[in-house]
């Protein structure tokens, strides 16, 4: 695996584990998914930014690297690097979806 490999994997688990925890998402399905996970297991992981990284990075690793050792450590730096992206980014950044225009 090299650098550019890695990089792509944690932004995919950032990008991911955000679009979960965080967005709307596309038809408002994400938002869907957390408001019928209520308040069980389910809620609590897609409340958790660090934990629900942990899930998402899991499929990562496991495709991305071979023999245990390597999944178990790429796991790790997967949720860590997309924990560290997370923490850089200003609270304040937010993105929402515009309306769609009157007439659609």
């Amino acid at each position: 695996m090299n650098v550019a490999e890695l990089a792509i994997g944690v932004l995919a688990v950032w990008r991911v584990t955000h679009l979960l925890h965080a967005e709307d998402g596309p038809w408002q399905l994400s938002a869907r998914l957390r408001r019928a996970a209520g308040s069980g297991f389910l809620g609590r992981l897609l409340d958790c930014f660090y934990c629900l990284s942990l899930w998402i990075a899991i499929p990562a690793a496991l495709v991305m690297a071979q023999g245990w050792v390597a999944r178990a450590l790429l796991w790790l730096g997967l949720s860590g690097g997309a924990v560290v992206i997370e923490r850089l980014l200003p609270p304040e950044v937010e993105y929402h979806e515009d309306p769609p225009p009157p007439g659609r």
